[in-house]
């Protein structure tokens, strides 16, 4: 039992963290493991955890992290704001309200064994943000596109005509069983790495060509806007705007959802946090492979954890009040017209 400890202390501090919250808002949490991971002789649970209302006509808020073991400050980032909701809900009486009007699924872990190996992809050698069959359109970025050359170099999609890995699979699933049935669905997965500024990627990741609900993302981003003028730091725009890639997990639910649910709203995104601003405020990051993708400096890193958390705050009270501001009719399509224009114009 203590090696064991000090295994997990060692390689996934993040994993005990959870464990503590688990035990601490056991009466708020519904806890699900629904698949593994081998690591040698330790079994990695890929956990999934609901908290509010289990009404099927309930809208549902999604917080998902870890999908590249590297970047594991999207998993901290999550465990923080979960701490803040068990710790309010002991005392925060309007939040229990809140609670009972939308659903929340956490997955914050979902490559628990490529955290534990401080790798990008799976214990496998696949990037699970490339896994899903879906192509691009047209030319992508040489390897950091996907590629099935080899799992030996960065951004291995996996064999063609291969099932998607475990990991990947999971995701997909916990998507389909407990947001795409909700009339409203937010997704937010969290990420780090790319760029100077915090972002909000939309879909698509494999095409150029603007998604269904352009008018909605653009909608929600005016929202932010307007609401936090002097703190929102996020530029709000398609991934495609940046690069494409083949294989992405959120193009691939986005078409099934629009395919299968054409009544009801998916709408995925994705937050880079921008980690070259933590790189160029502390040069010596770029002597660690693992300091590229997170904040090194104890306040900096405090920082990021907190600073995220009005984003989600504002996400769940989107989804609670969807019916105050999404668009329809000519609205929807002058706000279609703006977005082509801002972001493709």
């Amino acid at each position: 039992m203590e090696q064991r400890l000090y295994q997990f202390q060692r390689h996934l501090p993040e994993w005990l963290h959870l464990e503590s919250l688990i035990r601490l808002g056991e009466r708020h949490l519904r806890v699900h493991d629904v698949d593994t991971v081998q690591m040698g002789d330790i079994t990695l649970p890929l956990r999934v955890l609901e908290m509010g209302s289990r009404s099927p006509g309930a809208p549902v808020v999604g917080f998902f992290g870890g999908v590249h073991g590297v970047e594991r400050i999207g998993s901290q980032v999550l465990l923080s704001w979960l701490h803040s909701l068990i710790h309010r809900l002991q005392w925060d009486d309007q939040l229990h309200r809140r609670l009972e009007r939308v659903r929340l699924v956490f997955m914050p872990m979902i490559n628990p064994g490529g955290i534990w190996r401080r790798t990008r992809s799976n214990p496998n050698g696949v990037d699970l943000m490339r896994n899903a069959p879906v192509d691009a359109e047209g030319k992508v970025p040489f390897l950091a596109g996907g590629q099935r050359l080899s799992r030996h170099l960065p951004w291995y999609r996996g064999r063609a005509g291969e099932p998607m890995e475990t990991e990947a699979q999971a995701l997909v699933n916990t998507v389909r069983q407990r947001l795409m049935n909700a009339p409203v669905s937010i997704s937010l997965d969290c990420h780090s790495g790319f760029g100077r500024r915090d972002r909000i990627w939309c879909c698509y990741a494999r095409s150029q060509n603007p998604i269904a609900h352009l008018a909605e993302v653009y909608r929600l981003k005016q929202i932010l806007e307007h609401t936090y003028p002097y703190h929102h730091p996020y530029l709000i725009e398609p991934q495609s705007v940046n690069y494409t890639t083949h294989g992405d997990l959120w193009d691939y639910l986005y078409d099934e959802a629009r395919e299968q649910h054409p009544d009801r709203l998916f709408l995925p995104f994705t937050l880079e946090m921008g980690s070259w601003l933590w790189v160029r405020k502390n040069p010596r990051q770029l002597l660690d492979f693992f300091g590229l993708f997170n904040p090194i400096i104890g306040h900096r890193h405090n920082r990021v954890l907190r600073q995220h958390l009005p984003l989600f705050e504002f996400l769940v009270a989107m989804a609670v009040n969807a019916g105050n501001w999404l668009p329809r009719g000519e609205a929807r399509e002058n706000l279609t017209r703006q977005a082509m224009k801002h972001w493709f114009g």
